[in-house]
């Protein structure tokens, strides 16, 4: 079992200096909007990840008029304690470690500790674009498979530097054949690998998705969800060589895995275009659930699941429904938060659950 059992946030975004203990399983944060409630899940969140879930910068973090921050977790795993201990110096510099053993690569620490995240503006995964889909994808699989994360490094490097190449062609007017097909085959060989995975994964995991929407929804409406993806129709090293002349015209990679999307689609029409918010909210809750189950399975034991003002937009029946599946159906650690503290304990009070309420 993965339990967090103390953080201590010093300079993180809003917080100066403060240290939380959570003795139970499920723990409620509550308090008014912007107190720094989803900081606090935040916090937890970036010492599974080694970084934030809402800002790419680390800079962005740091508490308003100081220089770096530091963050300081104890969890228990398998009846082991694992410290763990980040620190941004004023320089820009970042320490990781665990029991005081510092990592030379951040990559390493991925899915030692995994962590499901759900936030409201999670809905673009639904409503955005294909890379917000990636992004999510590419997170799930990361935590699952070690080698996935180092494939993925080592495509988008490659993809980049032959952007970089095919830009040069432009501004030079001359074309180096020679350097492209060295490149092209650096970046086959991580794509085929990366594409075996992720179409092995959907075969599981696009049924569970189904199966937790109807559940949350109790709707009869059919939801279907397919990979999309260029190598479905074609082998990379001939997608590379069919898309030659118009890389060259726009100056950028237009064939790979770095294209690939899901289709969901509701009753046969495009979800995103005619779905209503609580379907909407659903099919994200759908996902994210089934990535924690994909996780519990692989994983052996459960990740920590951090709901962030989960109850808006959601109706009473599909709230009873997600509730029911997180608190007394997941056995892993669960943190809920919301800006209604007498919603939050009614809620978990008829579920007649043990629970730790943080009023901040």
């Amino acid at each position: 079992m993965l339990h967090i059992d103390h953080i201590s946030l010093v300079q993180f975004k809003n917080y100066n200096q403060s240290t939380f203990n959570f003795p139970e399983r499920i723990t409620g944060i509550c308090g008014k909007n912007g107190i720094g409630k989803t900081n606090l899940l935040d916090a937890i969140y970036y010492c599974c990840f080694t970084k934030s879930y809402f800002t790419r910068g680390d800079t962005l973090n740091v508490l308003t008029g100081t220089s770096g921050f530091r963050l300081e977790a104890t969890l228990s795993l398998k009846k082991q304690v694992k410290n763990i201990l980040c620190i941004l110096r004023e320089t820009g510099k970042k320490e990781f470690s665990v029991n005081g053993e510092a990592y030379d690569k951040f990559s390493e620490h991925i899915g030692k500790f995994p962590c499901v995240m759900i936030a409201p503006d999670d809905v673009h995964i639904i409503t955005g674009g294909s890379e917000e889909r990636r992004r999510f994808l590419d997170a799930l699989l990361s935590q699952l498979d070690h080698d996935y994360l180092l494939q993925l490094i080592t495509y988008n490097k490659v993809l980049q530097q032959r952007n970089s190449l095919l830009k040069s062609f432009a501004e030079t007017r001359r074309i180096n054949n020679s350097l492209l097909e060295v490149l092209n085959e650096q970046l086959c060989l991580p794509g085929n690998e990366i594409f075996a995975k992720r179409k092995l994964f959907f075969e599981a995991f696009i049924p569970m998705v189904k199966s937790f929407y109807q559940r949350i929804s109790g709707e009869e409406y059919h939801v279907d969800i397919a990979y999309e993806s260029q190598l479905n129709n074609a082998s990379f090293d001939l997608l590379i060589h069919q898309m030659s002349d118009k890389d060259l015209l726009t100056q950028r990679t237009n064939g790979g895995i770095h294209k690939d999307d899901l289709e969901i689609s509701l009753d046969g029409n495009a979800f995103k275009a005619i779905a209503s918010q609580g379907q909407r909210k659903s099919l994200l809750f759908a996902l994210k659930l089934a990535e924690f189950e994909i996780l519990k399975t692989t994983k052996k034991f459960p990740p920590l699941l951090l709901l962030d003002d989960m109850f808006e937009k959601l109706d009473e029946f599909r709230m009873q429904n997600l509730l029911q599946w997180v608190c007394t159906e997941n056995e892993g650690q669960l943190f809920i938060t919301d800006t209604h503290c007498e919603r939050l304990q009614g809620y978990l009070n008829k579920l007649a659950v043990k629970y730790q309420l943080i009023v901040l």
